[in-house]
């Protein structure tokens, strides 16, 4: 699997494989640089929870992909995003959160932690189903996940998250793009499948499952 690293990353390569290197903090309170696991082998949750790395990561079936330092302007777009839907679903039964949020996506009802391969934290999600939702953070599918695309993505990571969340079974995903200041939008269909995307921008938007609740589109890219 090759991953795109942003040129302040520290890494050196061996035997073609590039391994990036990873800030910790000791048992004493120091910090200091060791090597990425193999990017060989498949990692689980239980390995994601014995890790002590500062940088933020996320698992796409069982492989790390380190996740980039979000800008001011996609700070503030998170923030205005959570802002429309907190306020709203308040008096509903959905609950929404904001990034750092960890959410697990098993693969045929395999839960364990040591089954769990894909651990990802959306920019934005939203939960309509209680029994989903534990100390850790959501186990299953979130019914919206909302991702901000930040200039450290690279195409393949955004392809592979596409693909997660549509095999997740993730009822509507957006994708905002802070440059262009526009969104677009996949809706799950009845065969399981992210149908034709609408592009919204200088307009509002409804979410599909959230009854009522509208958006304008321009209003949450302003400081």
């Amino acid at each position: 699997m090759t991953i795109k690293k942003s040129a302040h990353h520290n890494q050196h390569i061996i035997n073609q494989h590039v391994y990036i290197m990873f800030t910790i903090m000791d048992n004493e309170g120091e910090v200091k640089m060791v090597d990425e696991p193999s990017p060989d082998y498949t990692y689980t949750y239980a390995d994601y929870l014995e890790w002590k790395f500062e940088e933020r990561i996320e698992l796409f079936k069982g492989k790390i992909f380190k996740l980039a330092k979000p800008n001011a302007k996609h700070q503030v777009i998170a923030g205005n995003i959570y802002l429309e839907l907190r306020t709203f679903l308040d008096k509903h039964s959905c609950a929404v959160f904001i990034t750092p949020f960890d959410v697990r996506l098993p693969v045929k009802n395999r839960k364990g932690d040591n089954e769990i391969t894909t651990v990802v934290q959306p920019d934005i999600c939203v939960v309509c189903d209680n029994n989903k939702i534990d100390k850790r953070g959501c186990c299953g599918a979130p019914d919206l996940v909302v991702e901000i695309l930040s200039p450290g993505n690279s195409q393949k990571e955004v392809q592979l998250k596409f693909e997660l969340y549509e095999e997740a079974g993730v009822k509507e995903y957006w994708i905002i793009n802070p440059v262009e200041e526009n969104m677009v939008v996949f809706i799950l269909n009845e065969n399981g499948e992210f149908g034709g995307c609408k592009m919204y921008a200088g307009k509002t938007i409804s979410p599909h499952f959230i009854k009522d609740l509208t958006i304008d589109v321009r209003g949450i890219f302003k400081n």
